[in-house]
């Protein structure tokens, strides 16, 4: 690699970057999209391929996914989290038939076999943490009531893949079944250790990580966390996941000053990491598959948002804010491209790789356009099929509100999105 020429194809890429997020931020838009077309038309097949500084595109990339699963964590105590698991569980079981099915049932009328059905089943199956947790930040919906509900479905779609990815493997691999129970036994047992020390010690680790310099915090929290989910992943557990949790572990005031220092490196490797994934992505691959990745990313996308809005009135959760909940959930995209990945490399099924990278390229451009505008679009409908009865007409000054709108009111009192 060339030194000069890794820092003009790097210094062009943060440029081009920093010039499309303005573009996006006059239209309110998030720059999701436009950072993926960026990708594309300088990846491979495109307009400009580059090559230098590819390497460390990729492991910004993968610093990007950490960075943002970390700070979701900073969000949540490790309580809230257990709270929700036990709350929400039911909504990972509907998440599961709803969006895993359509995959499988794809898979087995294009002929590609069983294996290759439960393969397509996890890419329809798993939400993008990373674009939903970028959308939600871009739309300043954090704080919103129907957030835990999007977190904890999140986090429990990303648990199952402890359990998912080591049976996906064995199965590619034809292992025998005492090799893929031990797998699965370890990637649970770490999982679930992680999980139990940032429940009981999540206290003692933030004393250990607490500092009045941010210089040494945002050193121990980034080093912390990329050291667990280094491990995690090496021990067949997700990164994500692990980062996840380290963020549930910290808490207070240690919290709120690592989520100060770290948002701006956040948002920069994000950024990174969306344009990695179109910088990998061959522009011709995709209109031969492009039919059918669009008829299951229309299926799916409507799974998505009936499995929020489900999850949302389950939670008793207002209407707007159910149909911000389904919205939010469409986006697939790192562990759908992760998943893909490993039956190409099995060769289970030449066709899967462009299939799932069309399917999630219009799910991750779909996502943040159904996150913002889900909720408008029903109550537009809702609005043309019960008309509001004028108050003269009706004789009286308003219409009496149910509860549900006065849920609705007293979480966005100003009418927002």
């Amino acid at each position: 690699m060339h030194p000069a020429l890794f820092l003009i194809e790097f210094g062009a890429i943060l440029l081009g970057l920093g010039l499309l997020g303005r573009v996006a931020g006059r239209l309110k838009f998030s720059p999701i999209p436009l950072y993926l077309l960026a990708g594309l038309a300088f990846g491979t097949g495109g307009l400009l391929p580059m090559g230098a500084s590819e390497e460390f595109v990729a492991i910004g990339a993968e610093i990007g996914v950490i960075l943002l699963l970390l700070m979701l964590g900073l969000e949540y105590t490790a309580s809230d989290l257990v709270s929700n698991l036990k709350t929400q569980y039911p909504a990972g079981l509907v998440d599961f038939g709803l969006n895993a099915v359509p995959g499988a049932v794809a898979a087995l009328l294009m002929g590609w076999g069983p294996v290759a059905a439960v393969v397509l089943a996890g890419v329809t199956w798993i939400s993008s943490s990373g674009v939903i947790a970028k959308v939600m930040g871009d739309l300043g919906r954090v704080g919103n009531r129907e957030t835990p509900v999007i977190l904890s479905i999140l986090v429990l779609e990303d648990l199952a893949m402890a359990v998912y990815l080591p049976i996906i493997t064995a199965l590619l691999a034809g292992v025998s079944l005492a090799a893929g129970s031990a797998t699965l036994a370890i990637a649970l047992g770490v999982a679930g250790a992680v999980l139990f020390i940032a429940v009981r010690f999540g206290r003692h680790i933030s004393r250990f990580v607490s500092s009045d310099d941010p210089e040494k915090l945002l050193l121990v929290v980034l080093g912390l966390t990329l050291l667990v989910a280094g491990i995690a992943q090496q021990l067949q557990v997700s990164a994500a996941v692990g980062a996840f949790l380290v963020g549930i572990a910290l808490s207070g005031e240690v919290a709120e000053g690592a989520h100060t220092l770290l948002s701006p490196l956040r948002d920069l490797f994000a950024a990174v990491f969306f344009v990695f994934f179109g910088l990998h992505t061959d522009p011709a691959s995709i209109p031969p598959v492009l039919l059918p990745a669009l008829a299951l990313a229309v299926v799916t996308a409507g799974t998505k948002i009936a499995t929020g809005y489900w999850a949302a009135k389950r939670a008793g959760v207002g209407v707007k804010g159910r149909w911000r909940a389904g919205g939010t959930l469409v986006a697939r995209g790192e562990f759908s491209i992760v998943i893909a990945g490993l039956a190409v490399t099995a060769g289970i099924e030449p066709a899967m790789g462009p299939l799932a990278t069309a399917y999630v390229l219009i799910l991750v451009v779909i996502g943040p356009l159904t996150a913002r505008y889900t909720e408008p679009v029903a109550a537009w409908v809702s609005s043309r099929r019960n008309p509001p009865v004028p108050a003269a007409l009706a004789g009286v000054s308003s219409q009496p509100r149910s509860p549900e709108d006065l849920k609705d009111q007293a979480q966005d009192p100003a009418g927002h999105a």
